[in-house]
């Protein structure tokens, strides 16, 4: 969450959140670049406020209470809604400022990440972003607890207060050298993938279940020549000669435009299977205007990417 220049709030909220994430008083008066009694005191205040305690206090840290899981709830919420109203602010003296956070998977960042991010920068040379690196299952839980304005991500399941502003398919497929047999295929079926060496996606990768089930169902191990957690390398495997990776399209876009790899979709039952692409937000809390911009420009590479 990017530092807040204004304080419209009551300073104790703003060193909840720090001691939140911190995950103790003394991160989070380096943070605050304060000291640590003060930091304390704030904490103390609000617990004597709401009668009980915020944190249980752990060798390993601070773990937020039920109060104080309640209390963050709402105190995300709150210093959310403010950076809308900085945002608002600087828009009305042709500033354009303002800071947004992303969690995402490594794939997406090849094209479709830094794509949107110059975009932006081309009519908002002000906005600032960070991007976190995570996998499908915490793009959720970072959304939730206000560590990110917008996530990312393959096949995240439907989740409470999780609100999905675009949701894109892309069709699950081999990848291979264009000098391979099979990329001369317009499509592949599973039987297909019988005798290929198969380049396939760790379990922290979204659709690992998905291509598992394809094959369990048509008898077919599961469990490739090489199996990677990462689309830079199953796409140098690939390359490199060493078999065909099952994946999307996404992550290899400019080898596809270059023609360095051919992508062949895969079909079950004369039916393409399809990996679903979704942008997500807080559902209670509403966007910055910068994160607002952002996603817009997210979703316009979402889809074009998806009709190449």
């Amino acid at each position: 969450m990017a530092e807040n220049r204004l304080r419209i709030h009551a300073s104790s909220l703003y060193y909840f959140d720090t001691v939140r994430t911190a995950g103790s008083i003394r991160e989070a008066a380096r943070r605050l670049n304060i000291a640590s009694s003060a930091v304390n005191r704030q904490i103390l205040a609000l617990e004597a406020q709401i009668n009980a305690p915020l944190f249980v206090r752990l060798s390993s840290g601070l773990r937020l209470t039920p109060e104080g899981e309640i209390l963050s709830q709402h105190v995300i919420s709150v210093l959310r809604d403010s950076e809308r109203v900085y945002a608002a602010f600087d828009a009305l003296k042709g500033l354009h400022s303002g800071h947004v956070e992303v969690v995402t998977l490594e794939g997406i960042c090849h094209h479709i990440v830094p794509a949107s991010i110059v975009a932006m920068n081309k009519r908002f040379p002000r906005l600032t972003v960070g991007i976190s690196i995570s996998e499908t299952e915490n793009v959720p839980r970072a959304i939730i607890n206000g560590d990110a304005h917008l996530g990312l991500a393959f096949e995240v399941p439907p989740t409470s207060r999780l609100k999905r502003l675009a949701n894109v398919s892309f069709p699950l497929g081999g990848l291979v050298r264009p000098d391979s047999p099979m990329a001369r295929k317009k499509s592949l079926s599973i039987s297909d993938l019988r005798d290929v060496p198969l380049i396939l996606p760790k379990r922290n990768f979204a659709n690992r279940v998905q291509v598992r089930n394809l094959l369990y169902d048509a008898s077919i191990a599961d469990r490739g020549l090489v199996e990677a957690g990462s689309v830079e390398l199953m796409k140098q495997l690939v390359i490199r000669g060493l078999g065909m990776a099952i994946m999307t399209r996404v992550g290899s876009e400019q080898d596809l435009s270059a023609g360095r790899l051919v992508h062949i979709p895969l079909f079950a039952n004369r039916k393409p299977i399809t990996s679903h692409l979704g942008l997500y937000a807080r559902e209670d809390t509403a966007l910055p205007l910068a994160a607002e911009a952002l996603a817009s420009n997210i979703i316009d590479l979402m889809k074009s990417v998806s009709t190449k």
